[in-house]
């Protein structure tokens, strides 16, 4: 069997918020709650499990995308009131990149997670 990602625990200071705000700007739906985690399941069955926690260290996910998504989704980024930019740093604020030939945003969500949509991959 290949290896592959089957989910990943977001701490947030306040699950509900932070599933919920990601689960917009995608245009997903928040699963049932599940023990102690809030879970957003993605187009590749990847789990990103939400879960309250005092002890909130900056992630990083980067969702792929198609061109048409990009849009409906950066305008709901837009419409959210988010900080977004152009590079991970953090630089190029109210801006997007156009890397390894497509589009690509960074926003940060309500636990100052660093959340990015792309439209090509970076290999």
């Amino acid at each position: 069997m290949a290896v592959r990602l089957d989910h990943i625990i977001v701490p947030a200071h306040d699950k509900k918020t932070s599933a919920e705000f990601l689960a917009g700007i995608l245009g997903l739906e928040v699963s049932p709650q599940y023990g102690p985690f809030l879970p957003l399941v993605v187009g590749n069955e990847v789990t990103l499990d939400f879960m309250d926690s005092d002890d909130v260290h900056w992630q990083h996910c980067a969702f792929l995308v198609e061109e048409a998504e990009f849009d409906e989704i950066f305008a709901r980024i837009k419409a959210s009131g988010a900080t977004f930019y152009a590079h991970p740093d953090r630089s190029g604020i109210g801006e997007i990149n156009h890397q390894h030939g497509g589009r690509g945003v960074y926003f940060d969500d309500p636990a100052g997670h660093a959340m990015e949509v792309l439209t090509a991959p970076y290999s």
